[in-house]
């Protein structure tokens, strides 16, 4: 049921914004651990609070963030982690071409921050919403805002605590992005068409991480997954 647009402007943009960080708040309980970790671990290799928390804000990109301070030290050169970060950032490229279309209620600047923000969670709770109904900037940005804030603090408590923070295996924590995108995935489910996607990026990015190292599996399965999409007219395999 929609709501009615009679009320004030600003009473709509609060209503939006509010629903967009309810949405997002069980992901963000989510991923809670591995900033913390992630916090923990950068404290470990010689990084300040100050130095976690600017990366967290400013990179604000998890899988990066990792990557970036597994190769840590005072000797690595910059250039090594950029180009570590872009080859694993790589598939938000396609990201915002599928988000896209949802953002043409955005002005210039609220669409520059929204694609600043677009980690996978909120990617893919923005497509959903998109799907279901308009997707408005307020809405975005509830789910960015709590989302990013959250990063930036926890990640800021991991390095304070360092020590007391462990391998997240132990604990399960590095099943909760699984868990999380097996949920998301199934409201992107339409039947036999997005079952042949699956399958052909599954396939891919199966192959590609056998054969080449790096994060190039990633983009093998995104790249393979649209193709599908995109040559295999709805009509021949709808369900």
């Amino acid at each position: 049921m929609r709501r009615s647009s009679a009320g004030p402007p600003g009473s709509e943009f609060f209503h939006q914004a509010s629903l967009g960080a309810r949405t997002i708040l069980p992901v963000v309980i989510g991923v809670i651990p591995f900033a913390l970790v992630l916090g923990a671990l950068a404290a470990k290799k010689g990084m300040s609070v100050l130095e976690v928390g600017l990366m967290s804000a400013i990179v604000f990109a998890g899988s990066a963030q990792f990557a970036a301070v597994e190769l840590w030290s005072p000797q690595i050169a910059i250039g090594g982690l950029a180009l570590t970060a872009l080859l694993i950032n790589l598939r938000h490229i396609l990201m915002g071409i599928a988000l896209a279309p949802h953002l043409k209620p955005f002005g210039r600047g609220e669409k520059a921050l929204a694609l600043f923000w677009m980690a996978d969670e909120i990617w893919a709770l923005a497509m959903r919403r998109g799907v279901e109904a308009s997707l408005t900037p307020a809405f975005y940005f509830g789910l960015a805002a709590i989302f990013w804030a959250s990063w930036v603090i926890f990640s800021v408590i991991g390095a304070l605590a360092g020590a007391f923070i462990d391998d997240p295996e132990r604990w399960g924590f590095d099943f909760a992005f699984v868990a999380i995108f097996m949920v998301l995935l199934k409201s992107f489910w339409r039947g036999n068409r997005t079952a042949l996607s699956w399958a052909a990026s599954a396939a891919a990015a199966m192959a590609v991480w056998h054969m080449v190292d790096g994060p190039w599996y990633v983009i093998a399965g995104a790249v393979a997954g649209m193709i599908v999409a995109a040559i295999v007219p709805p009509a021949e395999i709808s369900a």
